[in-house]
């Protein structure tokens, strides 16, 4: 299982500490401690999904570390488990967005829970539960496809052929961003756009239109109906990766 790895920070390397670590580890999960400070911190974090940070008053975390570990978690998109009084977890909490808190735990850990914590995460993470979710909207089955390839690494990706079945699917469904057609047959991309604005459910998810047309007048006509953006058909895998991922980090901040 890719990232199965996690950390947990601690001002110290108490008994407490090398029980929880060696328990994960026990169960499958790769674990280390890793000492509160920014260079240590700044190390383990590369390719990493998960870090629990340990807030004990006997080893403080000092708040400059404790927002660095916060404000690292959220720009390279890693969970975090917090453990500590109701006081540090509410504290540490306003450092961090509320999506990347993945469990909470008050001390003394219930070590147990803590280990299945851990466990579910890579389960869930495995089914692509953390994923950003995009819904792409086209008429050209060929271009689904491809495009579909190029995300599912990445993201949780589903298909609709058309505006109608896209509308039908968010019905049911919920998704991060569309990736709309903006020359559909039957139902354009500006008319499905129109529709979900008007709807309470989907007013609020950003769409980004996929067009064919590079000139300016075409571009135009697409900006003028306000999308989040909108891409040419002819990007190549590399440049949408990059633009999604810079996408979700501008709508994170």
């Amino acid at each position: 299982m890719e990232n199965k790895r996690t950390i947990i920070i601690s001002g110290k390397e108490s008994f407490v500490v090398r029980v929880l670590v060696k328990k994960v580890a026990d169960a499958g999960v790769e674990c280390s401690f890793v000492p509160a400070d920014v260079n240590s911190i700044h190390a383990a974090f590369e390719d990493l999904a998960l870090a629990t940070v340990y807030l004990d008053e006997k080893a403080p975390i000092s708040k400059d570390v404790l927002h660095f570990i916060c404000e690292k978690a959220d720009e390279k998109g890693i969970h975090v488990i917090l453990i500590g009084e109701d006081g540090d977890l509410d504290m540490a909490s306003g450092y961090i967005s509320p999506e990347m808190v993945y469990k909470k735990f008050t001390r003394p850990v219930d070590n147990e829970k803590y280990v299945s914590a851990n466990a579910s995460f890579f389960e869930k993470m495995e089914a692509g539960d953390f994923k950003k979710s995009i819904l792409v909207v086209d008429d050209d089955p060929q271009y689904l496809g491809l495009v579909r390839e190029w995300l599912k690494g990445t993201y949780k990706v589903s298909m609709a052929n058309s505006g109608l079945q896209a509308i039908k699917w968010l019905g049911k469904n919920k998704v991060d961003l569309i990736l709309l057609d903006h020359e559909m047959p039957v139902t354009t991309g500006p008319q499905v756009l129109e529709m979900l604005r008007s709807d309470n459910e989907t007013a609020s998810i950003p769409v980004i239109f996929l067009t064919g047309k590079g000139d300016k007048e075409s571009v135009m006509a697409v900006v003028a109906l306000k999308p989040e953006g909108y891409f040419l058909k002819n990007i190549k895998k590399d440049e949408l990766l990059q633009k999604l991922e810079e996408f979700f980090l501008n709508r994170k901040q």
